[in-house]
């Protein structure tokens, strides 16, 4: 079989199982598996592909078939222009995210800070930010060892080592030092909205960086509680939101004596993440 037989193949398959973007993701696995980029794969389309290959893409079709997120299957996202192994114990970063990540880098550009990631994951977040801000250093903690080994991986594959440490600890334990900006990507679905999630994400991402509890702010709530403590005076907090949550969680702030500076917005116009100060 050559390019344009299995990219037909695998986009049929797909489209049968009502994935919307089945010629893509055929497309993206296929050149995985070749080691080609997908526009020089499309230019070869009549290339003869081998038996091996043929085996391993149709293996890859049907991991795809039952919703297993792309990421997953190729064992990588890119985000920030930066490709990042990811894995099933890690979150699949989202576009969204960047968004953050933006505002943070103009905010801080040429400065030396200090950063804690909260809930790091695959370590995009502040990887990230620590490649834009060479003078800066962080810490990214999960509750999670075998994430925290994915993140480890992507800041060696990155060359952000000398500035960062990961550590296995929750946010609520003790903590010696103070930070200028604290950064999170929390769980914040709704334990009864979890069963509505897209299949890719109920089924396979996991749910530990997910539900947030009965009102979607059990870690919110206590992250905000913690960050007053351990920001430094004037010090920034920036953390991701569920759609619909702006109202509680601005109460909440309020309450803690931070104040919103920035409000970013997803791709759908709805308030996805607060960059708030504290102001004593």
């Amino acid at each position: 079989m050559n390019v344009l037989q299995l990219i037909n193949l695998g986009s049929k398959e797909l489209k049968s199982k009502k994935i919307l973007s089945h010629k893509l993701d055929t497309e993206v696995i296929l050149s995985k598996v070749l080691d080609k980029r997908r526009e020089e794969i499309l230019v070869d389309f009549d290339k003869t592909v081998s038996l091996e290959n043929i085996n391993i893409f149709k293996g890859l079709i049907e991991r795809r078939s039952l919703k297993e997120p792309i990421a997953y299957i190729l064992k990588e996202k890119e985000f920030w222009s930066k490709i990042f192994e990811v894995n099933k114990n890690t979150l699949v970063p989202r576009p969204e995210t960047e968004l953050m990540v933006d505002k943070l880098t103009k905010i801080y550009k040429n400065k030396n800070i200090s950063i804690l990631d909260v809930g790091t994951g695959s370590g995009c977040i502040l990887i990230s930010l620590l490649s834009e801000l060479k003078f800066s250093r962080g810490i990214g903690i999960d509750i999670s060892s075998k994430a925290l080994f994915i993140a480890k991986n992507n800041a060696k594959k990155h060359k952000i080592n000398n500035n960062l440490k990961f550590i296995n600890r929750c946010f609520t334990n003790y903590f010696t030092k103070k930070f200028d900006l604290i950064v999170s990507n929390p769980p914040y679905i709704l334990t009864k909205e979890i069963k509505n999630l897209q299949e890719d994400v109920k089924k396979y991402e996991p749910k530990i960086a997910l539900d947030g509890g009965n009102d979607g702010l059990d870690v919110i709530k206590k992250l905000i509680y913690k960050a007053k403590d351990i920001l430094k005076f004037n010090g920034l907090l920036a953390l991701e939101i569920g759609n619909k949550q702006f109202r509680k969680v601005s109460n909440i702030l309020v309450k803690r004596n931070f104040k919103i500076e920035y409000l970013i917005k997803d791709y759908n116009n709805n308030i996805r993440c607060l960059i708030t100060r504290k102001i004593r």
